[in-house]
C-alpha cells in the first residue's frame, strides 16, 4: 500500500469498528470499487490494536471499577453492580467466541461479497431503525440482567457476516430489550473490547508465525491513526445520541447497502 491508502484504511477502520455502519462494507469499497491491494495481516493487526487502545482509553475509567467489582464480587464475596456488569461482559463474548472458533473465518471466506454486504448492510439497518422506533427505551445498564447479556452476545456473534455490523447489532439488540439509547452504545463498546482483544491476538499469532515481511512504517502509522480515530469516533457517536436518535445512521446504512447493490449489478466491483 501507499502511505495515504494506509491513512485513509487506518480511518475508516477506526470509525466504523464503533459506528453501527459495518466496517466490512467501507473497507470493501477501496479494494474492490478501486483496486487497491489487500491491506495485509500485519497491517489489521495494527488497526486492531488503534481500535483496542482508543476503546481502553476512553473507558478506562469504567475498565478499572468493573475489573475492580469483579474482584470483590467473585474472589471476596461482596456482590456488586460492576462486579454484575463484568460477568455480563464475559457471558456476552462467549458466544462469538465460539462462533469464530468453530467457523474459523470460512464465513469471511465464502461470504465475503459486495451482494452479502449490500444485503446485510440494508436488512440490519432497517432492525436498527425499528428497535430505535422503540417507545419504551428507558432501561440502563444497572438493569441488565444474565440472560439479557448472552442475547446480545448471541446477536454479536451475527456480525462475523460480513456487513452486519458489530455495534449496529448489539446495540439494536439492547434497544429491543428496552435500553435506552446510550446505555446500549456503552454495553456494545465494552464488549468490544474483549472480541477486538482476541481477534487482535489470534491475528497478530498468525503474523509471527508467518514469514511475511512486516512494514514497520505503515504498522505504527495505522496503529496510531485508527486509534485516533476510533477515539473521536467514540466521543462523539457517545455525544450525539444523547441529542438525536439512530436515524442518520439508519439512512446512512440504506444510502450505502443502495450504493452496494447499484455496483453489485453494474459489475463495479472488481
Amino acid at each position: 500500500m501507499e502511505l495515504w491508502q494506509a491513512i485513509i484504511l487506518a480511518i475508516l477502520q477506526g470509525l466504523t469498528e464503533f459506528l453501527p455502519i459495518s466496517s466490512s462494507a467501507h473497507l470493501i469499497l477501496p479494494s474492490q470499487l478501486l483496486g487497491w491491494p489487500d491491506q495485509g495481516l500485519a497491517f489489521d493487526v495494527a488497526v486492531h490494536v488503534g481500535t483496542l487502545l482508543a476503546v481502553m482509553s476512553y473507558f478506562r475509567k469504567d475498565i478499572v471499577n468493573i475489573t475492580k467489582g469483579f474482584i470483590d464480587s467473585t474472589f471476596l464475596g461482596k456482590p456488586n453492580m460492576d462486579g454484575k456488569l463484568a460477568w455480563c461482559i464475559v457471558l456476552a463474548t462467549i458466544p462469538a467466541g465460539i462462533v469464530g472458533i468453530c467457523l474459523n473465518g470460512s464465513v469471511e471466506e465464502y461470504l465475503r461479497n459486495s451482494l452479502v454486504i449490500a444485503t446485510t448492510t440494508t436488512v440490519f439497518g432497517v432492525l436498527l431503525w425499528y428497535a430505535d422506533r422503540k417507545p419504551d427505551l428507558t432501561k440502563t445498564l444497572s438493569q441488565i440482567s444474565f440472560k439479557q447479556a448472552v442475547i446480545i452476545g448471541c446477536a454479536q456473534a451475527l456480525a462475523l457476516i460480513p456487513g452486519t455490523s458489530r455495534s449496529g447489532i448489539t446495540i439494536t439488540a439492547a434497544m429491543l430489550m428496552g435500553f435506552d439509547r446510550q446505555s446500549a452504545a456503552r454495553f456494545s463498546f465494552l464488549l468490544s473490547i474483549p472480541l477486538i482483544l482476541l481477534a487482535g491476538s489470534y491475528k497478530a499469532y498468525e503474523l509471527l508465525t508467518s514469514t511475511l515481511p512486516i512494514p514497520w512504517s505503515l504498522i505504527f502509522i495505522g496503529a496510531l491513526v485508527s486509534c485516533i480515530s476510533a477515539y473521536v469516533c467514540i466521543y462523539l457517536f457517545l455525544k450525539l445520541i444523547e441529542q438525536l436518535s439512530m436515524t442518520p445512521f439508519v439512512i446512512y446504512r440504506l444510502i450505502l447497502g443502495a450504493f452496494l447493490f447499484i455496483g453489485v449489478f453494474l459489475g463495479w466491483f472488481v
